[in-house]
C-alpha cells in the first residue's frame, strides 16, 4: 500500500470472482515478489473451491508458476514481459481474458474507500490483515 515509517510498507494480496468480489485476501511484507505471494493467497481463500483461472499483470509471467498452478489444474493467464527469453506459452486468445482485470483494480479501489487500509495504523500485520479482511466482508454485504 504504500512505505510507512515502520518498515518499507506491506502488500495486500487479493483474488476476486469475475464479478470483482473479494474471495481472498492476504498481506505480505513489501519486498517479495509477487509470484511467490500467490500460493499464500490461494491458501487464505475464503471458499474450499479452487478457481480455473487465474488473471494477473505482467509480473505474474513466470514459467515456475505455470508449472505450479498446473498441478491442481488451475490457468494462469497474464501476459508477456517484454524481455521475456523463452518462448511465448500463450496467445491471444486466452489474453482477451486479461481486459476483464479491471474488475480486481476495482475491487482495490473499494478496499482503499476504508481509511485504516490505505494509511496502515496497526503495528501489527495480523490486526491490518484483519481489518482488510473486514473491508471485504464489508464489501460482500454491500454488493450481494
Amino acid at each position: 500500500m504504500g512505505k510507512t515509517k515502520r518498515g518499507k510498507g506491506t502488500k495486500l494480496v487479493a483474488l476476486a470472482d469475475r464479478s470483482g468480489l473479494p474471495l481472498s485476501v492476504s498481506t505480505a511484507s513489501a519486498s517479495p515478489h509477487e509470484v511467490t505471494l500467490v500460493e499464500e493467497a490461494l491458501a487464505a481463500s475464503f471458499l474450499d473451491e479452487r478457481p480455473e483461472r487465474l488473471i494477473g499483470d505482467r509480473a505474474y509471467d513466470s514459467d515456475p508458476l505455470d508449472a505450479a498452478l498446473g498441478e491442481p489444474g488451475i490457468e494462469m493467464i497474464a501476459p508477456h514481459r517484454r524481455n521475456r527469453k523463452k518462448r511465448k506459452t500463450q496467445d491471444g486468445r486466452k489474453l482477451r481474458r486479461y481486459k476483464r482485470r479491471w474488475k480486481i483494480e476495482r475491487l482495490f479501489a473499494w478496499l482503499s474507500n476504508f481509511r485504516r487500509l490505505v494509511v496502515r495504523y496497526e503495528r501489527r500485520a495480523e490486526n491490518y490483515l484483519g481489518f482488510a479482511r473486514l473491508g471485504c466482508v464489508v464489501i460482500l454485504l454491500r454488493y450481494l
